[in-house]
């Protein structure tokens, strides 16, 4: 098996798994520092209420509570996780708040059981997914005409801000199993979606990437 600091080594599942097994426990506080990008994404989904909205890669569920005060009580929000000790903090989540809109898949992107229609999709902090070619068609096949993605997370910083990609470096190592993609992590997406609106981050250490599929669809 490659390094996975390999520019080149695909994504590795197991070592995502064991990754996320060790971190389940403090990954809120972890991510407490990229909330206001958290934010900033769900805002540009533009959700409406009756909305089916995709969180894809949803870990603890942090995303949730925003997403289904978007879609309302008449929506649905479906959240795909692979990690059984992420899902588990994220039914929880949904358990406490009582939220019967909201349904969690243990899964893969690219094997979870059938998508439903997606008017929005989100993508936070899901570097991995979006180097999965498999993964990548499934999002783009579920997606309904006018439907709207948004895709954020870190990526290399400017060669002008290099002392960032320190920071880079070290998010990277501890929570990648893939580091190929971090110039550009939206590249396979935009090869199904096409060309997207890029929002830098962070002095150009993170990324907010956006698309609205056209009427003909993806």
């Amino acid at each position: 098996m490659r390094h996975r600091a390999d520019p080149q080594a695909a994504p590795d599942r197991e070592a995502a798994l064991q990754q996320y097994r060790r971190r389940a426990w403090l990954y809120d506080l972890e991510l407490a520092l990229f909330e206001p990008l958290r934010r900033r994404a769900v805002a540009r989904l533009a959700l409406r209420s009756g909305d089916t909205v995709l969180d894809l890669g949803c870990g603890t569920g942090l995303s949730l509570p925003l997403l289904r005060a978007g879609v309302g009580a008449n929506g649905l929000v479906v959240g795909i996780e692979q990690s059984p000790e992420m899902i588990a903090r994220a039914r929880e989540r949904v358990q406490a708040a009582g939220w019967r809109n909201v349904r969690l898949h243990q899964a893969p992107v690219e094997s979870a059981p059938p998508l439903p229609a997606a008017d929005a999709v989100l993508l936070h902090f899901t570097h991995d997914v979006l180097q999965q070619p498999e993964a990548v068609a499934r999002i783009a096949a579920a997606l309904r005409p006018g439907a709207r993605v948004v895709a954020s997370g870190l990526k290399w910083a400017p060669a002008a801000r290099w002392p960032l990609n320190g920071f880079v470096a070290i998010g990277a190592w501890h929570s990648l199993t893939a580091w190929s993609g971090l110039d550009a992590p939206w590249t396979l997406l935009a090869g199904r979606l096409g060309s997207c609106e890029i929002e830098p981050a962070l002095g150009g250490a993170a990324y907010l990437a956006r698309w609205r599929v056209a009427a003909g669809g993806a």
